[in-house]
């Protein structure tokens, strides 16, 4: 019997996981789960899974839990970091969104737990930390996003020498092909259909600019240890091909599936077994074509970005994903248009002059100047409209 703790249980990877669970209580017991404000959602939860330990982001949400169930509920950054390291847990599924799920991760790193990441922010704004204190501690850490659970399994037991190149799969989003002048009058809805996979609302919309291939460039450069200029983004509609490596001889190896989370879920949760039919079945007899190409970094420019913040390593990543993260929230209130996301961006990452990242303090720092430098350069927009 796997413990399991999943922090962010009420997010999309969330609900996910304890889908996947549900479906298997012989092999998985919930101990943790961890929550930001859904507490209705969490509340149910608890009721069904019975976890031992729960924190939620806010202290009055967590009085409101413990009048009505009979469980220790912690709160705050400390609560949860509390259940990330708590010691009757042997998996822990790091799924909170953002900036917000590095703490918590570090915690479970620290405590040699092994982390099913889904928080790829984790790996891009402190990569050389996470990896570092993950083999001081004997923590494992398996990848959750479809992508890199795709290369995870085209990898495992091969040598890195063998492989030539990463290649990252993209659906484009709800607007691959599109002009600027045509993005330029994309509504907030309009975004927030993303034509193949159900993701939250902030990971919908970095789909859409480009930016969450991105910031999985910069994830996968610290999990496999490759160089971003050995990882490519090609843009695959059908979203089955979920990535693909290419060996030095020229031959490829790719994972394919129907464009499900429960897959790279529960392949993390199980490894190196496999569970029984977590996902619906891939009927290749059905597939017409399988299509890729080149993304367009001039209609999409976080894309390039980020690669530029990868090669300028140091706090310039934290940089990036902070002024990200301020820009779709600032979208997602309807305060910008799309086309201004990047412009956020690149002006933030122009003005920032990039440290070396030596202790999680300085990737703090970079995070909090990049939002206040972000926030500045939203006014500086509304003022000129």
């Amino acid at each position: 019997m796997k413990l399991v703790t999943i922090l962010g249980s009420t997010g999309s990877i969330g609900r996910s996981a304890l889908e996947v669970i549900s479906k298997c209580r012989d092999r998985f017991k919930v101990t943790g789960l961890t929550a930001n404000s859904n507490i209705r959602l969490l509340e149910d939860q608890i009721k069904k899974f019975k976890p031992e330990i729960v924190a939620v982001a806010d202290g009055a949400n967590a009085i409101k839990l413990r009048k009505k169930l009979d469980i220790e509920v912690l709160s705050g950054n400390a609560g949860i970091a509390e259940v990330a390291s708590y010691s009757r847990s042997d998996f822990v599924l790091s799924a909170i969104v953002g900036f917000a799920g590095l703490l918590p991760t570090l915690s479970a790193v620290r405590a040699g737990k092994t982390v099913g990441l889904a928080n790829k922010e984790s790996l891009v704004v402190a990569g050389e930390i996470v990896m570092a204190y993950a083999a001081k501690y004997g923590s494992k850490i398996i990848p959750v996003d479809s992508e890199h659970s795709a290369i995870f399994q085209c990898v495992d037991g091969r040598s890195r020498e063998s492989v030539k190149r990463v290649v990252l799969t993209a659906s484009g989003g709800p607007f691959f092909g599109k002009s600027k002048k045509e993005l330029a009058r994309v509504t907030l809805e309009d975004a927030l259909k993303h034509p193949n996979w159900d993701m939250g609302r902030k990971i919908t919309i970095d789909s859409a600019t480009l930016m969450n291939k991105g910031l999985e460039v910069i994830e996968a450069h610290h999990l496999f240890g490759f160089p971003s200029d050995k990882i490519d983004v090609l843009v695959h509609p059908q979203s089955i091909v979920h990535s693909m490596i290419e060996f030095k001889d020229r031959s490829y190896l790719a994972q394919l599936s129907v464009p499900d989370m429960k897959g790279p879920i529960a392949y993390a949760l199980s490894y190196p077994e496999r569970l029984e039919e977590p996902m619906p079945e891939l009927d290749l007899s059905r597939i017409e074509k399988l299509t890729f190409r080149k993304p367009d970094t001039e209609c999409f420019p976080c894309l390039l970005y980020a690669y530029e913040a990868s090669k300028e390593g140091g706090t310039m990543p934290a940089v990036l994903n902070a002024a990200n993260e301020a820009a779709v929230d600032a979208f997602l209130q309807k305060r910008i248009g799309f086309n201004d996301i990047p412009v956020i961006i690149k002006e933030a990452m122009n003005l920032h002059r990039k440290e070396p990242v030596t202790e999680i303090d300085v990737v703090i720092e970079a995070d909090r100047w990049a939002r206040e430098k972000a926030k500045a350069i939203l006014m500086e927009i509304g003022d000129k409209k």
